[in-house]
């Protein structure tokens, strides 16, 4: 990662003040759609040159971080940016916006990354009509991946973070309009409305374990394959294609380890197995929709639309699903709509 990616309270910093975060979640059905599901904790990153004599020699060579999942578990990366930028999101180096190959370069045709601020979240792989399908934990080696489906093999696994800013000028722009926006709002006394500064870093899991010396275990494999479906945008680009830089200011390999894997390199326990989902719904517990009116929502992406689920490699989903009640979704941006009130 060198000095342009950082690991800071639990999250990936990357240049620019971008800040992704890997959430724990339900994993959904593979029927049906559904609202989007909580986050349970971040998954905890380590970097991978920490380990010299423990992580896969593989890794050492990609250099980045690791985080550990378990077969079939469900995550979603969260993001937050102070300022525009485009971000590449890579899945085994598959573009989980586009579904064409990894690529140095922005392209708006087919988009193949989301802009920040306005993308707060991606939960999966780009499916079109306001809907994605889930990124879920798969082993390489069965087909199941999406890598594996895109593109006949599967090589890389894991997840692939690229970032790309503003040229000085569009900056510049945006700075200007963001400056006269706060000052149309502040209020008698000059002060700015507070906003939501985002989800709080969360803390690690797990204490230090006693660790003999080992050698390096095989180069884990694990990648991400496509779950159930739910309702959320991937937005289109607003912008010109030369607002933004034509090369990438930092980038960053995320290797997914087996909880064994985690044990072995980091000498850390691994969090806790995936919470269960019947259980969550029958407790009453929260699930969430999220709507832009001013977004327009990029197309399903052709490479990825024939994508099958993991289901139909690992077997059916034997964890039980009790129905969200709609007072359970919790509405995270207004929708436009006024409400009337007593006069």
């Amino acid at each position: 990662m060198g000095d342009q990616v950082r690991i800071s309270g639990g999250a990936l910093e990357l240049p620019g003040g971008v800040t992704v975060r890997f959430m724990r979640t339900l994993r959904l059905p593979e029927t049906g759609t559904h609202p989007l599901p909580p986050g349970i904790g971040n998954f905890p990153l380590r970097r991978v040159a920490d380990y010299p004599d423990r992580a896969p020699a593989e890794w050492l060579t990609r250099g980045g971080v690791v985080l550990p999942v378990y077969q079939r578990e469900a995550m979603w990366l969260s993001f937050s940016s102070p300022v525009p930028a485009a971000l590449q999101v890579g899945v085994g180096k598959v573009c989980a916006v586009s579904g064409q190959p990894w690529s140095d370069r922005l392209s708006q045709d087919p988009q193949n990354y989301v802009v920040l601020p306005r993308q707060p979240w991606l939960d999966g792989i780009n499916s079109g009509s306001g809907t994605i399908r889930q990124f879920v934990a798969v082993p390489l080696g069965l087909g199941a991946t999406v890598e594996g489906q895109v593109s006949g093999e599967e090589v890389w696994g894991g997840v692939q973070l690229q970032v790309f800013e503003l040229r000085d000028e569009p900056l510049a722009v945006w700075r200007a309009e963001q400056e006269r926006r706060a000052v149309a709002t502040r209020g008698p006394w000059g002060v700015a409305a507070e906003e939501d500064e985002g989800m709080p870093p969360m803390a690690g899991y797990g204490a230090a374990m006693p660790m003999a010396a080992m050698a390096a275990p095989a180069a884990p494999s694990m990648g991400l394959g496509a779950g159930g479906r739910m309702r959320q945008e991937v937005y289109r680009d607003e912008r010109l294609p030369d607002d933004w830089r034509p090369t990438p200011s930092g980038r960053v390999f995320v290797h997914l380890a087996t909880a064994p894997q985690w044990r072995q390199i980091t000498g850390e326990a691994p969090p806790p197995s995936p919470v269960d989902r019947a259980a969550y719904n029958a407790a009453g517990l929260p699930w969430f929709d999220y709507y832009d009116a001013d977004a327009a929502d990029l197309a399903a992406a052709a490479p990825l639309a024939d994508v099958k689920p993991v289901g139909d490699w690992l077997g059916d989903d034997q964890q039980p699903w009790t129905p969200v009640q709609p007072g359970q979704v919790k509405k995270l941006k207004d929708d436009g709509q006024v409400t009337d009130g007593d006069w």
